[in-house]
């Protein structure tokens, strides 16, 4: 008889430092890599550091050595296929739909979707990021207000091998030079941590040792400040994001990336243009 299979853990950690909440994706086996489970388990953190009045910051960080791999798209636990239930959107449910319906239907809740709503929330929130940044870990980070990053930090969106414009969430023209977003997606390169706080991508850069201590007493400092006027501050600054084409370009660019799945569908390759784990690892600079 086969030993009964036993329910994965919480994929994402929540607790409370002071007036600071660390969030923690837990999949360090899977470098921190994103499925559905663990998409819901960090929106439901996130709401909870929001309706915590004590807190006044947010940090977001990885378990292991890396912060994330991105979007699952091989491990036993991947879970693209089930039905959850919905919070960032009002489209209907993926899972018993074909083709670019279920695809589109499923990325605009867990990825665009949950990426905005987190961007939204009313706290500061910083990221703290080891290892690998890549891909949808990109989209993790870039909803932070700050950035930072231990000097083996790496970052990289290397969709473009699967003939996609970049991941969901396409902020690169606004965190990064337009002519350093050309670069960085037409090669796929990983970009370090010291070449992200030159393009003004990270805050701060410290030692791998450090970061967790670093990165604590920079929200700790931040947590000093008024609730209301950190949550203003964040508002007028994303307000001018938005201003300059963000939230827009957003949407736009999400419709070219779904074009792109559906054009590898439909000839042949699949909707990540034959790519998988494998072959994404592959040639790695």
């Amino acid at each position: 008889m086969s030993a009964a299979r036993t329910a994965p853990p919480e994929p994402v950690r929540y607790e409370r430092r002071d007036a600071v909440a660390l969030v923690t994706m837990d999949r360090p086996e899977y470098r921190n890599a994103q499925n559905s489970a663990m998409t819901y388990a960090l929106d439901r953190a996130f709401y909870r550091a929001a309706d915590d009045d004590e807190v006044k910051a947010v940090v977001l960080a990885g378990a292991g050595k890396h912060f994330s791999a991105g979007h699952d798209i091989g491990t036993p636990e991947r879970d693209a296929h089930l039905a959850f239930d919905r919070k960032a959107g009002l489209w209907w449910d993926h899972s018993d739909k074909p083709g670019a319906e279920s695809r589109f239907a499923r990325e605009s809740e867990v990825y665009l979707g949950m990426c905005r709503r987190w961007r939204e929330l009313p706290k500061p929130v910083i990221a703290s990021v080891q290892g690998a940044c890549v891909a949808g870990g990109l989209m993790l980070a870039w909803v932070c207000d700050l950035i930072v990053a231990s000097e083996d930090a790496f970052f990289a969106d290397p969709v473009v091998r699967m003939g996609i414009p970049g991941v969901e969430y396409f902020a690169h023209p606004w965190v990064m030079p337009p002519r350093i977003a050309k670069e960085f997606l037409f090669t796929g390169d990983r970009m370090s941590a010291r070449r992200a706080y030159e393009v003004g991508m990270v805050n701060r850069v410290v030692p791998r040792a450090e970061l967790t201590q670093r990165t604590l007493e920079l929200a700790e400092r931040i947590a000093a400040m008024p609730r209301m006027g950190l949550a203003l501050t964040k508002r007028a600054v994303n307000q001018a994001e938005d201003l300059q084409g963000l939230h827009s370009g957003l949407d736009s660019v999400f419709g070219l990336h779904h074009l792109a799945h559906a054009h590898n569908a439909e000839t042949g390759d699949g909707p990540l243009g034959g790519m998988d784990v494998r072959a994404m690892k592959e040639d790695r600079h």
